[in-house]
């Protein structure tokens, strides 16, 4: 069988992209979505994002990890998800869609993607550390150099270390370089290594960063390794609201695959 598939990026954060709409597409097996994005043997890629019709809205997004189990909410894969969706004639410059963590609006203007993420009510204050959920779990820890930070090693042992164990977290290292302005780096669950952007880890720097008063500012300039990408969100009370994480969605290439 010949598998049809785009490839698009979001700030370095590449997925496989695949027209379900016929739902064709063996969805329970995870080693097969494991080997597309395997980038030695298949077309390699973050993780693979499925569009799916949807009973109340334009479209399903359906997003598998790199290694082939279902994912949750990711935001630099919702982006690219609307650009695809975009391309397909599904949607013009507006959408509303089902994810794996509920409904998402989205708009396109001037080439970005405006994705707008889940209120957060919790931003949890520890020690050493932050968590946040922003539709998937991250832990943050803020740091003086961040180039410089062992971000696999470190990453790894706090990824499947107490609390969080064989679930896991996202593990997020901040760097402050301005007023309004951080440099993340993240180590992603599922993937089980440094991703050049994470975008549901950006979103949860953004809120934490704010909520402990590092900054004053509700939108954020957030530099990763694969570019830039920026959040805004309004304060109400203890809740973040009309959290919009920002950026481009860049079609690389297309191209089909025996499977």
């Amino acid at each position: 069988m010949k598998l049809e598939f785009c490839k698009y990026q979001g700030a370095g954060n590449d997925f496989i992209m695949i027209d379900n709409r016929s739902l064709f597409f063996p969805k329970n097996n995870n080693d097969l979505i494991a080997g597309l994005c395997d980038r030695k043997f298949g077309i390699g890629a973050d993780g693979l994002i499925l569009v799916e019709p949807s009973e109340k809205y334009d479209f399903t997004m359906v997003y598998y990890n790199a290694d082939g189990k279902p994912g949750t909410m990711c935001g630099n894969g919702g982006r690219c998800t609307v650009a695809y969706a975009n391309s397909l004639g599904i949607i013009d410059d507006t959408a509303v869609f089902d994810a794996a963590d509920g409904m998402h609006e989205a708009f396109i203007k001037a080439g970005r993607v405006h994705l707008k993420m889940a209120d957060v009510s919790t931003v949890q204050e520890f020690k050493d550390h932050l968590f946040v959920n922003t539709g998937s779990p991250h832990h943050i820890t803020y740091v003086d150099n961040v180039a410089n930070t062992d971000v696999y090693s470190l990453g790894r042992s706090i990824r499947y270390g107490a609390p969080y164990f064989d679930e896991g977290a996202n593990v997020n290292f901040v760097e402050q370089e301005g007023p309004a302005t951080f440099k993340v780096r993240t180590y992603e669950r599922g993937v089980e290594n440094e991703t050049l952007s994470c975008g549901t880890g950006v979103t949860a720097v953004a809120l934490a960063s704010h909520k402990i008063k590092k900054t004053s500012s509700n939108k954020l300039t957030l530099n990763t390794l694969g570019g830039i990408l920026e959040v805004s969100f309004e304060p109400d009370n203890n809740t973040y609201k009309n959290v919009f994480l920002i950026g481009g969605a860049t079609f690389v290439f297309k191209g089909e695959i025996s499977i």
